[in-house]
């Protein structure tokens, strides 16, 4: 439900969304989760940023995914979230997930980057003052660092931990190799390194190929998946081409109109023909292939619309596919392995 002057969640919010345990601890997390790397920086609209939080929460989505950069300009969607938060959701705070990251450029010189304890020390502050909270559920090292020891970055972690700053932390975009030095390291001193945050979508199976997949199932660690729509792609906004109001169109930094290859909108049409043959929209089928086993935790949505959201919540308890379909996926998908463009890579 959507009050306008003062909110108050959906008394049936818990009643139809799954909820997962990350890994091993003891968190349970939306099989659906709501990103705010877009639609809630500057260049956005207040009112539908309230819907879009309102529509999710109401419908059971309790993890809400933010970066100290998400923007536009950096720091606005935290600030966004922060005033929205302040004014509509403290009396539900215990039962929100809240998670931010740092690890990419976030400020002018050698110490609002990458992964030292000075950077990510420094900009958890920063985003706790931009959200008015005490205190974060999950918060990420958000990349890889070529040049900090792993051990400086997991130290600053259980600092921030211990410092009440952060319930659990977890690591994003991070390979197979560093994500088990990361996970060996953390448990050494009992931080509890609880999920792994990547891509990962019809179109992009790196953390199969990487063995990140893997490593997070055998290890006990969950695993949140971003752009499972491929940055929406995988939604139905592509299968006639590319329209004037898309990501392609007003926005090429992510999602670049030379992505969508013949081959690829070929396979685009044809997923949508399988996902119509199950009963579910293509975004829906897409979301239920990264479900489809127990090693995906949630998958992380974006959404200009509250009716995107409540479209992409029909994939709750629909995850299960036959032998016969997932062998048409990759009929489907075998032409265009080799011309899959990494350039709409975060």
């Amino acid at each position: 439900m959507y009050v306008t002057d003062e909110y108050k969640a959906a008394a049936s919010r818990y009643d139809t969304m799954q909820y997962n345990r990350c890994g091993k601890s003891g968190l349970k997390l939306p099989t659906v989760s709501l990103g705010l790397w877009h639609n809630f920086g500057t260049n956005c609209n207040m009112d539908n940023m309230k819907q879009l939080l309102f529509t999710a929460f109401d419908h059971g989505i309790t993890q809400f995914d933010l970066a100290n950069n998400y923007g536009p300009v950096d720091g606005a969607a935290e600030a966004n979230f922060g005033r929205i938060f302040t004014d509509n959701f403290k009396p539900y705070r215990d039962e929100m997930i809240i998670t931010t990251k740092a690890g990419y450029t976030m400020w002018p010189g050698p110490y609002g980057d990458w992964g030292s304890r000075k950077y990510l020390i420094s900009s958890l502050d920063q985003s706790l003052r931009r959200m008015k909270l005490d205190y974060v559920d999950i918060f990420y090292h958000h990349r890889m660092d070529p040049e900090t020891p792993i051990e400086e970055t997991i130290m600053a972690l259980d600092q921030i931990v211990h410092s009440g700053k952060a319930l659990y932390v977890g690591i994003s975009n991070y390979d197979g190799p560093h994500a088990a030095e990361a996970l060996k390291l953390a448990r050494e001193i009992h931080l509890p390194l609880i999920i792994n945050q990547n891509r990962y979508s019809i179109f992009d199976r790196t953390i199969e190929k990487n063995g990140l997949k893997d490593f997070a199932a055998e290890n006990g660690m969950g695993i949140i998946c971003f752009s499972p729509l491929a940055q929406g792609m995988l939604s139905e906004k592509y299968l006639h081409g590319i329209p004037e109001d898309s990501r392609m169109k007003t926005d090429g930094r992510f999602l670049h109109a030379d992505a969508l290859t013949p081959n690829k909108l070929q396979a685009i049409q044809a997923l949508d023909q399988l996902a119509k043959d199950r009963g579910q929209t293509l975004p829906q089928m897409a979301l239920a292939w990264c479900l489809k086993d127990d090693a995906v935790t949630s998958v992380l949505i974006g959404a200009s619309k509250p009716e995107q959201i409540l479209e992409n919540l029909g994939v709750v308890g629909h995850t299960s596919f036959t032998q016969e379909e997932l062998d048409k996926i990759e009929e489907i998908m075998a032409p265009i392995w080799s011309e899959i463009s990494p350039r709409y890579h975060v």
